[in-house]
């Protein structure tokens, strides 16, 4: 975004620096967050349905919500939860302080990359992640990222879409893929389970529904105990 503002001589002060893996999605939440919570009432109507009740009934302990948006689960958290969340784009993190406070819901929330997370080692017991592997674009860095964050034995809790579970509706998905990543980095074919056993975990419940579109997962870290 500063590629406009080089210093002399042509080189800028930002030669020698990585592209930001980040960059586009962030630009995408940026420009769609006045806009995602009436998208999602439709969707969690028709598809989630109660995913967002059974994914925060489970969370326990000190909670990480790694891409919070909006802050859309935290009317379900058990109240007085022990809450942090980070999210990619600033504006979504602002609608999530309004809620919160609306809410009257204690989290402590920052701006962060899922496959950055700034936080020390087993630094939690539950992460809970909902609507978000789809997009983010290296999904196993994160996944790995949840592992290194939660403490041994402690819970990685996931809802999203996913790749179906019959062949018409695989199909549709790998039609319209193309067109949902070209308009919003969202891949259709993706299954984060697939990702959770070379990640360090063990899964300990799974369900899909909605023909198979929709799955939901808690998986245990490996190396301890659950609480």
């Amino acid at each position: 975004m500063l590629g406009g503002m080089g210093g002399m001589g042509g080189t800028g002060d930002t030669e020698g620096k990585a592209p930001d893996p980040d960059a586009r999605n962030r630009e995408i939440w940026e420009r769609d967050a006045p806009k995602y919570d009436g998208w999602m009432r439709t969707f969690d109507r028709l598809m989630v349905r109660d995913g967002r009740a059974w994914l925060t009934s489970r969370a326990r302990g000190r909670i990480l919500e790694v891409a919070v948006g909006t802050g859309l689960n935290l009317p379900f958290y058990a109240k007085g939860s022990d809450l942090t969340g980070v999210d990619l784009s600033p504006a979504m993190l602002e609608r999530a302080r309004t809620r919160a406070a609306d809410l009257g819901t204690g989290i402590t929330l920052s701006e962060a990359s899922a496959t950055q997370l700034p936080f020390l080692d087993a630094s939690f017991d539950t992460v809970v992640c909902a609507l978000a592997l789809c997009c983010i674009p290296d999904d196993r860095a994160a996944v790995a990222e949840m592992n290194r964050v939660l403490r041994p034995g402690g819970t990685l809790l996931l809802l999203d879409h996913v790749i179906g579970g019959n062949f018409a509706v695989r199909t549709g998905q790998r039609l319209i893929e193309p067109l949902m990543l070209s308009l919003a980095a969202d891949h259709q074919t993706r299954r984060p389970l697939r990702l959770l056993p070379e990640a360090g975990f063990t899964v300990s419940e799974r369900d899909r529904y909605r023909l198979g579109v929709i799955e939901r997962v808690a998986a245990v870290k490996d190396g301890g105990r659950a609480l």
